[in-house]
């Protein structure tokens, strides 16, 4: 038996076991350990499908937490800020400042470290297409921020969504995306061809290292 499969009677309240009902009538199983601190990275891969979306959404229903994403400050600006912007916080969007690298990273380090709870949920990759390396904005802000990474992956041929594995980075980049790597081995996303190897994109000429 899989200590870590969720099962809908276990879960506290209608909504998340209506979500993994769906889930299990999709044909999915979801596997989850409890988080080990109050803040965290969730860091979900493969992302090669529009499909990913639908089947990360019921996966955070049957949760039931409250884990955030990033979107561009603009939408919490202004006219779109108090419409779609009311939206995305309810959601759980953070806005982040793309057009000001200098400083972002420390700042959003800062913002997870002054709440009672902050997990972020960052898709690498940045794009269903292949890339050639994964966007190294996560891994600097969980350096930063001294917060651990969970594994997550939806694993289309086994049709397994998973949330067990946590990692602590030791700062040290082959290593930890090396044990990173481990984590992610045998999982595999709709288009296996898409998948973007698990190794950080280099820095960029003559530009300070950011977070994406």
């Amino acid at each position: 038996m899989d200590d870590y499969q969720l099962q809908p009677e276990t879960l506290p309240t209608w909504r998340q076991r209506t979500a993994l009902r769906l889930l299990r009538l999709l044909g999915w199983r979801m596997r989850y350990k409890p988080l080990p601190g109050p803040r965290g990275i969730a860091v979900v891969y493969p992302h090669t499908s529009n499909w990913d979306f639908f089947i990360g959404l019921l996966g955070k229903w049957a949760l039931g937490l409250p884990f955030r994403w990033l979107a561009k400050d603009s939408f919490f600006r202004g006219l779109t800020g108090k419409t779609v912007g009311v939206l995305m916080r309810a959601w759980g969007g953070v806005p982040v400042e793309r057009s000001t690298a200098t400083g972002a990273t420390v700042r959003l380090a800062d913002a997870m470290q002054a709440a009672d709870w902050f997990w972020l949920a960052l898709a690498p990759e940045g794009t269903r297409g292949y890339r050639p390396n994964w966007r190294s904005g996560f891994y600097h802000l969980a350096v930063t921020a001294k917060v651990p990474l969970l594994i997550v992956y939806i694993d289309y041929p086994n049709k397994v969504l998973g949330a067990v594995d946590t990692i602590d980075l030791c700062g040290d980049p082959e290593l930890d995306m090396a044990a990173v790597a481990a984590a992610y081995a045998g999982h595999h996303g709709l288009h296996p061809e898409l998948e973007a190897p698990i190794v950080l994109a280099p820095p960029r000429a003559g530009e300070t290292r950011r977070q994406a």
